[in-house]
C-alpha cells in the first residue's frame, strides 16, 4: 500500500492530469478557447458567441448565433413566483455568493425537468442558467437596496442587460463593450477549481443545478473567484500612489500576501491581466479617477521588482469594475455570471464521456490501534 501512493500529490493535485477536455488550453502564456486565442475572442468576439463556441467546440455561424441568442433573450426574464422566493431570502449581513448559492440552487425547484440529464433537456437548461445568472446578481443588488426589480430588454446583450438591470438606466456602449470582453476572459480556465468541482458533481450523474451549484460555492472562495475583491479593498486602503511603496514593502515583510499576484499555471504571465490591465487605463482616464490605475501599475512594478510575480487576471479586473461603479462584493458574483458558460462547458463535456471522479487517498495516519473500553483508555 505504502509503495503504490509513494507518489500521491498532497498540495492541490499541484501537476496532475485530472481529464481530457477540448474546451479550453493553457500553454506557457497562451490562453485559448476550443483553440482560438483569449487575445483574438476579446478584440473580436462576443461573450454570446464565446459561450456557443465553449458549449458547441466551433463559432457560430450568423443563423447559429442569432438563433443562440434568442433563445437566451427569451430565457432573461425569471419567473414571478421565483422573484417572490429570492425576495424572501435575507440580503443584511450576508455575502453575495451565498445568497446566490441559495438562488441558483432553488431554480432547479421551477424547472420540471431538472432531473433530466437527457442531452436536450441539458442544453435547455443550459441556456436557462446562463441567461438567469446575471438578472438573479443584479436582483440581489436592487433587492437589498431597497429597488424595484426590473425587466431585461430582449433585444439586448447579456453585458447590456446586467449594467442596466444593476443600475436602473441605459448603460454607456464603451462599458458594456468593457464588461463583455471582461466576461470573455473570465468564461472559462482550464481545469481550474471551480471547474474541477463542477465536473465531479456531473460525473455523480447529479442534475445540472447541482453541478453549478457546486461550482459557485467553490468559486466563493477568496484564494479562488474572492481575490479581486480583496485587491480592490487593498487600493482603498492605501488610498494614493505616496502610500504604494511603503503598504506593500511592509506587507511583504510581514510575510502577507498582497493579493493579484502569482499563478498556479502561469509563470510568465497571465494573458487576461494584460488585457484587463489596458482598459483598466482607459476607464479610469474616461471616470476622471486615474487614480486607481496608477496605484495599480505602481505596485505591479514593486511585486515584480521585489518578489518576480506577475499579476493574474484579479488583479486588474479589480479596478475595472470599480470604474465601472459595480460594488466590490458583487465582483465575485460577476466572475460567476461569466464562468457559469464555462462550467456548463464542463458539465456537457463529462456527461458526454463519464467516469465517475474515485481519487485515492494516502493514508498518513496511525496503523495496529486495537480498540480498548472508554473506561481503559
Amino acid at each position: 500500500m505504502a509503495e503504490e501512493y509513494a507518489g500521491a500529490i498532497d498540495k492541490g493535485l499541484e501537476g496532475i492530469v485530472a481529464c481530457s477536455t477540448s474546451i479550453s488550453s493553457i500553454i506557457d502564456t497562451t490562453l485559448t478557447y476550443c483553440g482560438y486565442t483569449i487575445e483574438d475572442l476579446a478584440e473580436n468576439s462576443t461573450f454570446e458567441e464565446t459561450a456557443f463556441l465553449l458549449w458547441n467546440k466551433h463559432l457560430p455561424k450568423a443563423s447559429e448565433l442569432a438563433s443562440f441568442k434568442r433563445e437566451l433573450a427569451e430565457s432573461l426574464k425569471l419567473d414571478p413566483d421565483y422573484l417572490k422566493f429570492i425576495k424572501s431570502l435575507p440580503t443584511k449581513n450576508v455575502h453575495p455568493m451565498e445568497w446566490l448559492r441559495t438562488a441558483v440552487s432553488a431554480l432547479a425547484l421551477w424547472d420540471k425537468d431538472a432531473n433530466d440529464i437527457s442531452e436536450p433537456s441539458n442544453k435547455r437548461k443550459a441556456i436557462q442558467l446562463m441567461a438567469k445568472m446575471g438578472p438573479i446578481v443584479a436582483a440581489f443588488e436592487r433587492i437589498r437596496t431597497g429597488k424595484e426589480i426590473l425587466q431585461p430588454k430582449l433585444d439586448k446583450s447579456i453585458a447590456w442587460n446586467f449594467l442596466y438591470l444593476l443600475k436602473g438606466k441605459e448603460p454607456d456602449s464603451y462599458h458594456v463593450k468593457v464588461f463583455d470582453t471582461a466576461l470573455i476572459l473570465h468564461a472559462d480556465h482550464e481545469i481550474n477549481c471551480s471547474a474541477f468541482s463542477v465536473r465531479v458533481t456531473t460525473s455523480s450523474l447529479s442534475d445540472m443545478h447541482s453541478a453549478i451549484t457546486s461550482g459557485i460555492g467553490t468559486l466563493k472562495g477568496p484564494l479562488h473567484g474572492g481575490a479581486n475583491e480583496q485587491v480592490m479593498k487593498m487600493l482603498l486602503k492605501i488610498g494614493n500612489m505616496a502610500e504604494c511603496e511603503k503598504f506593500i514593502q511592509g506587507a511583504l515583510a510581514n510575510k502577507e500576501k498582497v493579493m493579484g499576484f502569482g499563478h498556479r499555471v502561469y509563470k510568465n504571465g497571465d494573458p487576461r491581466a494584460r488585457i484587463l490591465k489596458g482598459m483598466s487605463e482607459e476607464l479610469g482616464k474616461r471616470r476622471g479617477e486615474p487614480q486607481w490605475f496608477q496605484m495599480s501599475e505602481r505596485i505591479d512594478n514593486i511585486m515584480q521588482e521585489k518578489k518576480q510575480l506577475l499579476p493574474n487576471v484579479d488583479f486588474y479586473s479589480a479596478s475595472v469594475y470599480y470604474c465601472l461603479d459595480i460594488p466590490i462584493d458583487l465582483y465575485t458574483p460577476i466572475f460567476a455570471v461569466s464562468r457559469i458558460s464555462g462550467w456548463i462547458a464542463h458539465c456537457l463535456e463529462q456527461y458526454s464521456n463519464n467516469r465517475i471522479y474515485r481519487p485515492r487517498g494516502k493514508y498518513v495516519g496511525q496503523t495496529g490501534l486495537k480498540w480498548t473500553p472508554a473506561d481503559k483508555r
